[in-house]
């Protein structure tokens, strides 16, 4: 295979609207970052992140040199939580604005790099709050410089536009996607990936090939998205295994993580439908469910409901996982059995029953899904019509195993 020819200790820029600083060693990039920051009069940052992010996988010692080296003082939120809320948002904010940071540096997964690009807005826009930005009651047009640097292989949110937060009382979780907050720089290290835990490498391996999976099925699809797509599910079928398996394969780590940028980059280009905007909902009114889990729970059924639309599309980049698929439409259920039993494979088993969800929190889903703000703008995407029915029976679908 061509990847065992790659030196993956070449650091290359993988340019898209962000520099992105992609390899093994990439981390040590932010000395260049810090000093170019500081030329342009940046004198203060805010890092947003949590505590293993910060202090577990190497990212502390090599930002916090290269901010003393560069003369530029910074001050660290740790307050970021899986799902993070828009409260803890504001919390952020309020640090940043009274330190006076001109800059933010996100350093983890989606949620602390969401955080980050909501706090940069929110940085520029000192009247607004978290819940106004998610609610969409204004439409940014500027923020602070973002810096990302990314330790998990399944969000590509280092490299796109779009960021995701709860507002937990009302059950919502949005996302917004502006040009504002593409960062200017992200660093994807596969080094940072060795710390991951197992079922995080699993979850944010299952984000990536839904992202794909919606990206070269929506109204936007493009070849470019669908390329991406074929390619992203190549790499993880192939390196998920091996990730599992030895979690310091640095080989595996680095196409995981290629894959989920690529990823990034083509549901930027492509949006998203159905599996995310039915995700939100569920880690909304379960916080502690991850996210990747959740879209686990509803691939196969949404997979199954949109076969038939896009058959030539989903026959091909799923190859590597449901071989022989012919690309017609009678072939739904076949290809959602075989993600499911390519997921159970891995040990991803769950359902929503298993996350507590029953019969009797359909009715609500539906609503969440229908009425979260932005989420109108994904399910406008899908590529059949988004009903109320086809919705109820997707999470219908889902509550158990298909086979």
């Amino acid at each position: 295979m061509w990847e065992n020819k790659v030196n993956i200790y070449n650091v290359f820029e993988l340019r898209a609207k962000t520099t992105c600083y992609f390899g093994v060693g990439a981390l040590s990039k932010i000395k260049d970052i810090a000093e170019e920051s500081k030329k342009k009069g940046i004198n203060k940052t805010i890092v947003i992140t949590d505590e293993v992010a910060y202090n577990i996988t190497g990212a502390k010692a090599a930002v916090e040199e290269a901010f003393k080296s560069a003369g530029i003082e910074w001050v660290v939120f740790t307050d970021i939580t899986p799902n993070p809320t828009v409260e803890q948002i504001d919390a952020a904010t309020d640090l940043g604005k009274s330190f006076g940071a001109q800059m933010v540096l996100g350093i983890g997964g989606g949620s602390p790099i969401d955080s980050a690009k909501s706090v940069a807005i929110l940085l520029e826009y000192t009247d607004k709050n978290a819940t106004e930005l998610y609610e969409q009651k204004f439409i940014p047009e500027k923020a602070k410089p973002i810096i990302a640097i990314n330790t998990t292989h399944g969000t590509g949110t280092e490299v796109d536009r779009f960021a995701v937060a709860s507002i937990v009382e009302k059950g919502y979780k949005p996302a917004i996607a502006y040009d504002c907050i593409y960062p200017t720089y992200a660093i994807d290290d596969p080094a940072l990936m060795k710390t991951l835990p197992y079922n995080q490498t699993k979850f944010t391996a299952i984000d990536a090939i839904n992202h794909v999976t919606e990206a070269a099925t929506t109204l936007a699809a493009s070849p470019y998205s669908i390329l991406l797509a074929k390619e992203t599910i190549r790499l993880i079928t192939r390196y998920l295994p091996q990730a599992l398996a030895h979690p310091d394969d640095l080989v595996a780590r680095y196409y995981l993580l290629y894959a989920s940028s690529i990823a990034g980059i083509s549901f930027d280009n492509g949006l998203l439908h159905f599996t995310h905007a039915l995700e939100h909902p569920l880690s909304a009114l379960k916080p502690d469910l991850a996210h990747g889990l959740g879209l686990a729970m509803l691939l196969p059924a949404v997979v199954k409901a949109i076969y038939p639309a896009m058959p030539e599309v989903l026959a091909e980049i799923y190859e590597p996982i449901v071989p022989g698929l012919k690309g017609i439409p009678g072939e739904a259920e076949k290809i959602a059995v075989g993600i499911e039993k390519w997921m159970f494979g891995l040990g991803i088993t769950e359902k929503l029953e298993d996350a507590g969800f029953t019969e009797n929190d359909i009715p609500k889903l539906v609503e969440l899904a229908l009425t979260t703000p932005s989420l109108d703008l994904l399910l406008s995407q899908a590529p059949i019509k988004a009903t109320s029915e086809t919705i109820e029976k997707i999470y219908r679908e889902s509550l158990k195993p298909l086979a």
